[in-house]
């Protein structure tokens, strides 16, 4: 069965996918929803020590991470498999890894090692902490990254202690973030003629995420602290009980503070000398909020919602998991690709990607692959013929 591209985008692209667990994979699925041709390569049935990394096959997990690819099985434990590799690495665009650094190099399939191969090939890597440096060689975890990446510290109510975010962001923005390398290095080599290698880790990725939170330290030397609901530097934004739940109220600046007060009858408020301006707020911020809980906790939050939106004052709902996809504009939005599996059934829902493209759209195309389903289709395309096919399972190789 010939290869059935998600979108025409990236469709001359082939990607050869090494990668488990989450943040590699969230790396590749960028690229598999957007048409590249990715074959993921696995170990034999069997070969695997332990738990297969990535969670159940069929959970909800895995098979989110694993759409819109093909897989294969090979050995790379084996010489005969890393040379299969090779053939295939000499043909590919790109390679998407996430080994410690130390393994590819004792495989011999580093970027050196392919670059001779084929010099147009972009070789992406994730690691825990970098491919260099006194920690290269500590294996990566999401929490660990959020912990050393400064996140937890800057999570969670005042005095609480550190608190992960709910989550795997430093897997996940990782991940993307190589995606994003990989677009930029095939798109540099039309003009260059050359692959080149794109690395980053669960900590460079989860301090890049803490923005100007990090910006406040490097430029300022101001050391942030959990905030709770409470922004730290937008006020008051926080979160708000009404008679039927709490709500998010974002006011930030003085514009939307007088909007805010004149939606909600609290002139006083804004009159106020102690509320009267931005810093005033900031100093007094846990008495405004106390008095803005008491003013909106007799009111419905849909009244207060109305009411807010209307002024042009940004708010909105918290919601439970099932109450995001009852949302009217989350229902618009769509925000799921439908793909017919045969281990969950027709039309099953897959989160889908958050941009379009109006041309050539992302769209479900392939199941999650069962372990080595595509290896012989994959193997004769890259030149195989069945015979040796059959022999490469004779000897455990696929």
């Amino acid at each position: 069965m010939p290869f059935r591209p998600a979108s025409q985008a990236l469709q001359r692209f082939t990607v050869l996918d090494l990668t488990r667990v989450r943040s590699g994979p969230t790396a590749v699925r960028q690229l598999a929803d957007w048409g590249a041709n990715v074959i993921k390569i696995e170990m034999p049935e069997g070969l695997e020590l332990g738990d297969a990394p990535g969670g159940p096959r069929h959970g909800s997990d895995f098979q989110n991470l694993q759409r819109n690819k093909r897989g294969m099985t090979l050995n790379l434990k084996m010489p005969e498999g890393v040379e299969i590799l090779k053939r295939m690495a000499a043909k590919a665009d790109v390679l998407v890894e996430n080994f410690r650094p130390d393994v590819k190099s004792r495989l011999g399939i580093d970027y050196d090692a392919l670059r001779q191969l084929n010099k147009r090939l972009v070789y992406a890597s994730i690691s825990g902490f970098g491919q260099d440096g006194p920690y290269r060689e500590r294996p990566g975890f999401d929490q660990i990254a959020q912990g050393m990446g400064g996140l937890m510290s800057i999570t969670g109510l005042p005095g609480q202690g550190p608190v992960r975010v709910g989550i795997p962001i430093a897997d996940l923005t990782a991940g993307i973030f190589c995606s994003q390398g990989i677009m930029l290095a095939l798109l540099e080599r039309e003009v260059s003629g050359e692959g080149q290698w794109v690395h980053t880790s669960l900590l460079q990725a989860q301090i890049f995420m803490l923005d100007f939170q990090a910006a406040r330290w490097l430029m300022d030397k101001d050391v942030p602290k959990q905030a709770g609901n409470n922004h730290p530097t937008s006020i008051p934004t926080g979160v708000f009980k009404t008679t039927d739940g709490y709500i998010n109220i974002a006011v930030t600046g003085q514009k939307i503070w007088e909007r805010f007060c004149k939606a909600t009858g609290s002139e006083d408020l804004m009159k106020h000398p102690d509320y009267a301006r931005a810093a005033d707020r900031s100093k007094n911020r846990d008495a405004l909020n106390a008095a803005i809980e008491q003013r909106l906790g007799g009111m419905t939050g849909t009244a207060v919602i109305d009411k807010l939106n209307a002024a042009g004052v940004p708010c909105g709902r918290i919601y439970k998991m099932d109450e995001v996809f009852a949302d009217p504009q989350v229902k618009h939005l769509k925000p799921y690709l439908e793909i017919d599996t045969p281990t969950r059934g027709a039309a099953t829902k897959f989160l889908g990607q958050p941009m379009t493209l109006s041309r050539t759209p992302s769209t479900g195309q392939l199941a999650p692959p069962e372990v080595g389903q595509h290896t012989d289709e994959i193997l004769g395309e890259f030149g195989y013929d069945a015979a040796a096919i059959a022999g490469f399972r004779q000897r455990g190789i696929v």
